[in-house]
């Protein structure tokens, strides 16, 4: 082995071993954390091995820069003083960045649950939030000295050992070491060639999963399938099977279907009676998850204005999110659309002049907002509801005298309402309805918040922000009592996904559930609707409400209108599309496979069971439906002159 130093190339080994030996370290960490979620020894074992394959692919990646510099210098460059000293601060650099990657996938797994994702290859675009919420959240400045420092004291360590020195003084040819680095370079990419990251043996403890990854190749990996047509990774169905079933699966006593074959859930829903020309303020609130409230079984007390409300709304205690990130829960809500593979809607280029709830607003004459209390940019959020008929008001446009709290993702919750009803105020007084999607952002680490509102100090944990958020609501529509519109306005608290998606499962399904309730004292009667359903149900179930007739290209249907028996909600990640009907979870997943789970609700718990055939073709027309309109998508207004000549 001593020989092997004399070469150059050789210094390679000092980037590879210590990638293997933190990739180690970190996998144990992470165990140790969700030992109680893991499921056995055995498969822990299994992931450590397939772990230690990803962590090798890594480490010859990451060692392709140090072969390619170490093959290009000059001889008479390498062996002087000043190549040792950048030699030495090279690999105290190379140290440093690898522990800052394993700090950072600590604290990506303490927020998410999982390694590194699609999540962290968005959050590289949005630098400002991000990087304000880590600042405001750890203490960055003692854990990058401490970080400095192990990399310093790591590389005097390695300097120090013989075979550093040997390598020091190599002398190798230039013809030696092309051979080397065309070995070291083909390694990788003939492995991963072989063994993609979708291609990693597949465990059923979804923990078990992440543990056997790498989170720095994730993360490339996650960079490099963004975006995943549904018809290249997932199993279809022909359209002979699918535009029936898509139909069956919206219908409703009250559509009348085009029977276009490109868009075979387009519909006519015609209501009975007189349409209610009601405003409605939309609250949708970061990160509620139906466990934090009172009325879902919470002792913490920390919902008491939200506990109360929902003895007074009209209360969807059945009702999930159809993902976990805050533009999954717009896009459902807005669009009323299965969660799309790969990146959500809202943040694909081209998205504008789509149908969402904003064009059956709009075609009633209504006025439609969008209130953000961060940088609409973030996310794309502002192209997206500015391309589908919405006014922005967000941070960015908002005066600093109508700020008086900020953090990292934006002003408070309170600042923001203040937004809304002044807004409000001006609308009314000109005689115009209105419709306003209100996005908060205080429940969300750092969990900052105006000090002396609640009892809990504000930058204390999850709880206080929750306390805060429910405060502000409290607070809110407190004021919007005194306000001469109140009485003819319908108020909505929604929430866009839950605090957290890990589990076990890959769709664990009590990790979707969220409240919603309809609050709207004289006009909506309170009540308990306990059928199954989700994000994508939320807006032809708000026009039910208000009894509108109006030509449709939503997925979801009015919940209300929906037998107990035939409630079913979508939710998914990313890459896992599902549809749970009763008990039955049916999954779809790239490359073209497909699982079933039974979920007892009773527990929260899930079971691998069989796919059944009808379960899994209801999947499909679901899925591959909403991917093929969007991929030919339309221009509402032609719908809507159609449906009024009708």
């Amino acid at each position: 082995m001593s020989g092997c130093w004399s070469h150059r190339l050789s210094a390679v080994l000092f980037v590879i071993v210590p990638v293997l030996l933190l990739g180690l370290v970190v996998r144990l960490l992470l165990c140790a954390i969700t030992w109680s979620e893991l499921s056995g020894l055995n498969s822990v074992l299994a992931a450590f091995a397939v772990g230690f394959l990803n962590d090798t692919v890594f480490a010859f990646y990451a060692s392709v820069p140090v072969v390619l510099y170490l093959l290009l210098i000059p001889q008479r460059l390498f062996r002087t003083g000043g190549h040792k000293v950048l030699s030495f601060l090279f690999f105290a650099c190379a140290y440093a960045s690898m522990l800052f990657v394993a700090v950072a996938e600590w604290v990506f797994w303490d927020e998410f649950g999982v390694r590194f994702n699609f999540i962290a290859v968005d959050y590289l675009v949005y630098t400002t939030e991000v990087v304000d919420n880590i600042l405001q959240s750890y203490p960055v400045a003692a854990l990058l000295t401490v970080i400095a420092l192990a990399a310093f004291a790591s590389m005097a360590f390695v300097s120090r050992t013989t075979a550093y020195k040997r390598w020091l003084i190599s002398e190798t040819p230039f013809a030696a070491r092309g051979k080397v680095a065309v070995l070291l370079i083909a390694v990788p990419v003939m492995t991963t060639t072989i063994y993609a990251q979708k291609d990693m043996p597949h465990f059923d403890n979804r923990y078990v999963q992440e543990v056997a990854k790498n989170g720095g190749y994730s993360f490339f990996a996650a960079f490099r399938n963004n975006e995943l047509g549904f018809r290249d990774f997932y199993q279809t169905a022909d359209a002979s099977l699918t535009e029936p079933r898509i139909r069956a699966l919206v219908s409703e006593a009250t559509s009348e279907f085009d029977h276009d074959p490109s868009k075979p859930y387009r519909r006519f829903i015609q209501a009975e009676g007189e349409e209610r020309r009601l405003n409605v303020i939309q609250i949708t609130v970061e990160s509620l998850s139906a466990s934090y409230l009172g009325v879902f079984g919470n002792d913490e007390g920390l919902t008491p204005n939200l506990d109360r409300l929902a003895s007074q709304s009209l209360s969807f205690t059945n009702f999930m999110a159809t993902g976990t990130r805050t533009v999954r829960g717009m896009e459902s809500l807005a669009l009323s659309v299965p969660p799309t593979p790969g990146r959500s809607i809202v943040k694909r280029p081209d998205n504008s002049g789509l149908f969402s709830i904003a064009t059956v607003f709009r075609n009633k004459g209504y006025e439609t907002s969008f209130f953000y209390g961060g940088r609409g940019y973030f996310d794309n959020m502002n192209t997206f509801f500015g391309g589908n008929g919405f006014v922005i008001h967000d941070q960015a446009s908002a005066a600093a005298d109508d700020i008086s709290f900020t953090n990292a993702w934006g002003v408070s919750d309170e600042d923001l309402y203040a937004w809304v009803l002044d807004d409000a105020d001006r609308k009314a007084a000109a005689g115009q309805p209105f419709y306003d999607f209100v996005m908060t952002t205080s429940n969300h680490r750092p969990y900052t918040y105006p000090e002396g509102k609640i009892d809990i100090p504000s930058h204390s944990g999850r709880q206080g922000a929750v306390k805060y958020t429910d405060y502000a609501i409290g607070k809110f529509l407190q004021e919007a009592s005194q306000r001469p519109w109140f009485g003819n306005t319908v108020f909505v608290i929604v929430a866009d996904h839950c605090a957290g998606s890990a589990g076990k499962t890959e769709l664990p399904v009590e990790n979707y559930r969220i409240p919603l309730m309809v609050y709207a004292p004289g006009l909506i009667t309170p009540g308990v609707v306990t059928t199954l359903s989700s994000q994508i149900d939320y807006a032809p179930t708000l026009f039910s409400l208000l009894n509108w007739s109006y030509a449709s290209e939503f997925f979801g249907k009015d919940i209300l209108g929906m037998a107990a028996e035939d409630g079913r909600a979508l939710l998914g990640t990313y890459q896992s599309l599902g549809l749970l009907q009763g008990a039955t979870l049916t999954v779809l997943k790239p490359v073209s496979r497909a699982e079933a789970f039974h979920y007892d609700s009773a527990t929260g718990t899930q079971s691998r069971i069989p796919v059944a055939p009808t379960a899994k073709l209801d999947t499909i027309a679901f899925y591959q439906t909403a991917a093929d309109a969007y991929d030919s998508r339309s221009e509402p207004a032609a719908i809507y002159q159609a449906a009024v000549r009708r």
